[in-house]
Parts: C-alpha cells; structure tokens; sequence
C-alpha cells in the first residue's frame, strides 16, 4: 500500500534521523569493541562515519521543519537516539538492556509526550 503524498513531509524527516542517529551511534560508540585500536584511528574513522550522519541529519532538520516545531525535532530526534541506542547496546556492545534503562527511557517518553501534546 502506498504512503499518502500528504504524510511524506512528516514521515520523511523521521526516516532520515533514524538512519543518521544508526551512523551516530556506530560513530560515537562502536569503536567501544576496539579498545586495542589507537585512538587517533579511532576518531578519524569516527569522523568519517560521522560524516555520513551529517548528510542525513542537517536534510531531515530542513524538511522536517516545515512540519514539526524545533522543539519537536529535538523531541523526535531523543526518542530516536534512545531507541536506536537500546538495539545497538545490546546486539552490539552485548550490554544488557534492565529495568533501570526501561524506566529511565520511560521518563524521557513521558517528556516527548508533553513536547507534542502542548502548543508550541
């Protein structure tokens, strides 16, 4: 089924910060399994992931502005950061996920809620 043309300006900036915040996060934290590595490399190969980010976030920024407040994008863009966080750390860092985490992100999502649910 396809998506309605209508729905594109506000899907297409989650699309992008999602697959930004999957770059940001390999950027920030995947050198965490190669702690052998120099650390010099390290943060070269992290800037070249990063790179690759910044040519989703600042599109998604742009477009995404045309529909959602900044406070909203910021909002979006935190859900996001949390959720895409949780999957790596525990398929990639093999890092439990506990109840503490849960709860934690359930606070921010309370704060998302009130983001959205208020005028701007």
């Amino acid at each position: 089924m396809p998506i309605p043309s209508f729905s594109m300006p506000y899907i297409l900036p989650i699309v992008l910060l999602v697959f930004s915040n999957v770059f940001m996060t390999f950027a920030w934290y995947g050198h965490l399994r190669f702690k052998e590595q120099p650390i010099l490399l390290v943060i070269l190969v992290s800037w070249m992931i990063a790179f690759f980010e910044y040519c989703l976030v600042i599109p998604a920024n742009r477009y995404g502005s045309d529909v959602y407040s900044a406070a909203q994008l910021k909002t979006i863009q935190e859900v996001i950061t949390l959720i895409v966080f949780a999957v790596f750390s525990v398929l990639y860092l093999k890092q439990p996920f506990g109840m503490h985490q849960l709860i934690g992100f359930g606070f921010i999502a309370v704060g998302a809620f009130f983001i959205f649910s208020g005028r701007p």
